[in-house]
């Protein structure tokens, strides 16, 4: 598939590390499957994915204090 953002990478399976802030709270998800482009480095998560990111960060959002990392498979 195409890269979305620069139009002419290809995407392929890969891995990333997801930064989200809330609350003045950093939380770093470490080894999050994703697609990655060739060409531009832009990083694209599937459905299932970004719906368990979600659910992380829910889920997070009830026990953080000002730093969390997780390894993603370990908690999806």
């Amino acid at each position: 598939m195409k890269c979305l953002s620069c139009k002419h990478g290809n995407m392929f399976p890969s891995t990333t590390t997801y930064f989200t802030d809330f609350n003045h709270c950093m939380l770093i998800i470490k080894n999050v499957p994703c697609f990655e482009c060739e060409q531009c480095g832009d990083v694209v998560f599937s459905a299932s994915v970004h719906r368990k990111i979600e659910h992380i960060v829910a889920t997070v959002k009830k026990l953080t204090s000002e730093l969390t990392i997780l390894e993603y498979d370990k908690v999806a």
